[in-house]
């Protein structure tokens, strides 16, 4: 004991700068130490399982235990164990295996590789699941299949939001294709809770491979994973012995899939919880009406305000040219669409990728809150500064952007979100993987689905709306415009130069195309302008975004009270009937 408690002491200083040190395991209580495979540091068990079973040296993530993950992210003695006790069979006959899978059960105290119930978490009921590694690397058999099955199932019929903690080394080899079904079998119960409008988040933790990424764990409306996790379909080393060269570093690990947009968002262990409790409370259904969130005064509009609003509108707008408002939506620091997100919504969470390709930074989205009520926000993103807009793209987004925005757009529906779009896009990126990937089929297929998309949708055109790559968030039921924002067929200069031959003469052709807000409002293409200070900046937005706040109540108050059928027709109608 007393050896014991000075070796114990090496571990408890106040600020721990951890050394590795050789150590005589046979003299160390069972239990007692932990070794990160990161870093191969001996570290105290306890104070790994304080730091969310992290390792305090190096930060590598340790495997967590299934009943582990689920205190770590449910409401205290929350959780209730379902569909437990189902008997593992041996399909194939092969020896030993009915035996190694009870050893496992005596070793772990787990039935099989998933642990499954129901719970709470942050107030809000859910169905979860949770792999856990130590039974057979949570290869899924046909017990796995059957309880995630089963718990989705459940999730189904009491209306309720499902979670899936995947960590697994794929289909279990000796159950043969019995296995295999169980791919189809959970995606498939997934498929009817999802078209019963319910929200699956998938979260992905080391390592996550084989036919478990081939089914249920890539399904998620909303997936995250854990930093650094393996996530593929073949396992790294089978892929190098098929193609004899070596993998690059991060292949197939977490920040690998964001970048190539097949997973929404990387989170910290430590922060898990609570950004599962702020999207589930973004989820909540609620029965109330819309119009319950808000608390509208209606303020009568006499025809002396109407005359004096006019005339400040056309006294406002003599004083620039069309030019010196293209100059004016080009500026530097001017506020971008990340500005009035922060000062416009509450609890907004970034979604990543459009699940084929890419996650493309020109247009950045997400869930948030407004004024208590769920909203869905997307917008063309440009930079503060010549490396935000090299990380931005200039604001000019490639198919891959469009698509992820339409991947958002199709989730507000499921979920009965109305859709908020910022517009600043000099145009859609016109480069060679742009046309590769169909930047074309991108934009029509936007224009295509947000025509009849059954919920409101509010475009906002806050800098340049160029072309058909500002049409393709604009489809909407309303377009509103900043005084000094321009939306037209293209550039003023790719316009003098394909008309005129004459690139020079821009700022002539600004005033041909009819592309301001004063313009475009009178053409009827626009519903609402907003003026603008002076001098427009960040500082000043707030003064814009307070009035902002006001019209967005207004228009979300008055498209939520109609039927979804009348906001399609009427959508239509206006494009149809309009133009």
């Amino acid at each position: 004991m007393e050896r014991f408690m000075k070796f114990k002491k090496l571990f408890d200083r106040k600020n721990k700068d951890y050394v590795t040190i050789k150590v005589n395991t046979s003299n160390v209580p069972d239990g007692l130490l932990r070794k990160c495979k990161k870093c191969s540091s001996i570290v105290l068990a306890e104070d790994v399982k304080n730091n969310n079973y992290i390792c305090p040296k190096c930060g590598g993530y340790f495997r967590v235990h299934a009943y582990r993950r689920i205190e770590m992210v449910v409401d205290k003695d929350s959780f209730e164990p379902m569909f437990e006790g189902l008997n593992t069979r041996n399909p194939l006959k092969i020896k030993g295996y009915e035996a190694k899978v009870q050893a496992l059960r005596d070793k772990t105290g787990l039935d099989e590789a998933v642990t499954t119930g129901r719970a709470t978490i942050g107030g809000n009921s859910v169905a979860i699941a949770v792999c856990d590694g130590r039974f057979l690397m949570a290869s899924m058999g046909e017990v796995v299949g059957e309880k995630i099955a089963k718990t989705v199932e459940y999730a189904t019929k009491e209306n309720i939001p499902v979670i899936i903690f995947a960590c697994s080394g794929g289909a279990r080899m000796q159950e043969g294709m019995v296995s295999l079904m169980q791919m189809a079998k959970t995606s498939a119960a997934l498929k009817r809770h999802s078209e019963s409008g319910n929200l699956y988040i998938s979260v992905l933790t080391d390592p996550t491979t084989g036919g478990v990424t081939a089914s249920f764990a890539m399904l998620g409306d909303i997936i995250l994973a854990e930093p650094k996790a393996l996530i593929g379909f073949a396992g790294p080393r089978v892929i190098e012995q098929t193609i004899g060269q070596k993998l690059p570093k991060g292949f197939q690990r977490s920040e690998f899939l964001l970048e190539h947009g097949f997973i929404d968002g990387i989170v910290e262990r430590k922060n898990l919880r609570n950004r599962l409790i702020t999207i589930l409370t973004l989820h909540k259904k609620d029965d109330k009406s819309y119009t319950d969130n808000f608390n509208i005064k209606k303020e009568k509009s006499t025809m002396a305000q109407k005359k004096r609003e006019s005339i400040k509108m056309i006294t406002e707008s003599v004083k620039k040219s069309a030019w010196d408002r293209v100059l004016a939506s080009r500026m530097n620091d001017r506020p971008i669409a990340s500005d009035y997100i922060d000062l416009l919504f509450d609890d907004f969470v970034e979604f990543h990728g459009d699940r084929y390709f890419k996650d493309d930074q020109a247009i950045i989205g997400g869930i948030a809150s407004f004024h208590g009520m769920p909203v869905t926000v997307i917008a063309q993103e440009k930079g503060h500064n010549t490396k935000e807009n090299l990380e931005h793209n200039f604001g000019m987004p490639s198919p891959d952007g469009y698509r992820k925005a339409l991947r958002l757009m199709k989730q507000a529906e499921k979920f009965n979100r109305p859709v908020i779009c910022f517009v600043d896009t000099p145009g859609a990126f016109c480069g060679l993987e742009a046309e590769e990937r169909g930047q074309g089929e991108a934009i029509a297929r936007n224009l295509f689905e947000m025509s009849s998309l059954r919920t409101p949708i509010l475009s906002i055109v806050i800098g340049e709306g160029g072309s058909g790559g500002a049409l393709a968030l604009a489809v909407a039921d309303e377009v509103w415009m900043m005084e000094n924002a321009v939306y037209s067929i293209l550039s003023p200069e790719g316009y003098a130069s394909i008309l005129w031959k004459d690139s020079k003469r821009a700022k002539e052709a600004a005033g041909a195309m009819k592309m301001t807000a004063k313009d475009l409002k009178e053409m009827g293409i626009i519903k609402k302008v907003f003026f603008e200070p002076e001098k427009y900046t960040t500082d000043t937005l707030p003064k814009i975004t307070e009035k902002m706040d006001k019209e967005i109540v207004k228009f979300l108050a008055e498209k939520t009270k109609i039927t979804k059928e009348q906001l399609v027709d009427e959508r239509y109608n206006f494009f149809s009937n309009g133009y």
